[in-house]
């Protein structure tokens, strides 16, 4: 029987493919912040208000780059990065939903 627990592990894993001008997206492995169905709406909600910045440092806790993970060092991607933003959103609620979805 597969391991289930009705409560979530607080974190997760998944790969986004951040988007290269000129070139194929290169892969990287963040650590997300999971959220209940609740708090993933309340997120939804808020997100007009907010900046990329903001909203990247709310939905990721970590990053598989050698470059430690905070405030400025993400704004340095995003700013760099124009797709970076968008494709890692686009897979957290991917990740969030796929998750419901499969253990429906």
């Amino acid at each position: 029987m597969a391991k289930f627990n009705l409560v979530a592990n607080p974190t997760f894993k998944a790969k986004v493919g951040i988007p290269v001008a000129g070139g194929e997206p290169v892969e990287v492995e963040f650590t997300f912040k999971h959220r209940t169905k609740t708090a993933l709406e309340e997120f939804i909600a808020t997100r007009e208000k907010q900046g990329d910045v903001e909203t990247f440092m709310e939905m990721v806790s970590g990053w598989g780059l050698a470059d430690e993970f905070n405030k400025e060092n993400v704004t340095v991607l995003l700013e760099n990065y124009i797709g970076a933003a968008l494709e890692t959103f686009r897979v957290y609620l991917d990740q969030l939903v796929q998750a419901r979805l499969k253990n429906s």
